[in-house]
């Protein structure tokens, strides 16, 4: 029979060997967890680099979107203040509306101009607007005085256009079919559609040319499906996430 002290020497060598290989299993478990973490560590700086990336685009786009808003609207104040002076001159010189019937169609024109290449909203109802004034100082059925006053009634309609994110119906041709669609459009510079069998797409320009495109990409579909949900909602101010530039724009 073994001793009392042997026993206790040979419990005390199992002791051991379980601690050592518990230590074993220890290092081996924090040798994992560093390189688990130093991996974690590289893949948060490739996200951050991306996000940041991300940031500097968006930061960019927002300042074009916003600068092409204020080019429009100081188109518009500019064409307010053109037809201002022209009321102004009528009144101080007595002129006819004969006469200044060649002036106001010289600012017609330009109107027409910026409806034709600007956002393709109801872009033929609101250039039927400016065409039917032609006509009728054209066919001496208003004067000039009336012409210019429905010129300025037009001109506080673009402003409210060139301000309002809202949902139309709009008739739009889509791969050379005409179709009835929701427009979400945001302000004077951006639009997105939805057809009647829940398709999406975007307005896009190519140099000073519009067209109507479908997007396939399902993350930018659930990012403009979220838009037409918050307008719906009344939701006309916030932050979104919606695909931008499908093409190069001029």
């Amino acid at each position: 029979m073994w001793s009392k002290t042997t026993t206790l020497f040979v419990v005390s060598l199992f002791s051991g060997a379980i601690i050592a290989q518990d230590n074993d299993e220890l290092v081996n478990n924090l040798i994992n967890l560093r390189g688990q973490v130093e991996d974690l560590q590289a893949e948060l700086k490739i996200l951050q680099a991306e996000h940041q990336n991300s940031m500097s685009y968006l930061n960019t786009r927002k300042s074009e979107l916003e600068a092409n808003r204020d080019r429009k609207e100081l188109q518009i104040k500019q064409q307010q203040q053109d037809l201002s002076s022209l009321q102004e001159k009528i009144k101080d010189l007595g002129l006819g509306s004969e006469q200044m019937i060649p002036t106001v169609k010289a600012l017609i024109e330009p109107l027409k101009t910026n409806l034709q290449y600007g956002i393709p909203f109801k872009k033929t109802e609101r250039l039927s607007v400016i065409e039917e004034i032609e006509r009728s100082l054209e066919g001496r059925k208003i004067t000039s005085q009336n012409a210019i006053n429905r010129l300025w009634a037009f001109l506080e309609d673009e402003m409210r256009i060139s301000r309002e994110n809202a949902i139309y119906s709009q008739t739009i041709d889509l791969n050379g079919e005409s179709l009835l669609v929701d427009i979400a459009k945001l302000g004077s510079v951006m639009m997105y559609f939805k057809t009647r069998d829940d398709r999406y797409g975007k307005a896009v320009r190519n140099n000073s040319n519009w067209q109507f495109v479908l997007i396939d990409d399902t993350e930018q579909v659930q990012q403009i499906e979220t838009l037409f949900d918050s307008l719906k909602k009344q939701i006309r101010q916030g932050y979104f996430t919606l695909p931008l530039d499908l093409t190069a724009q001029g």
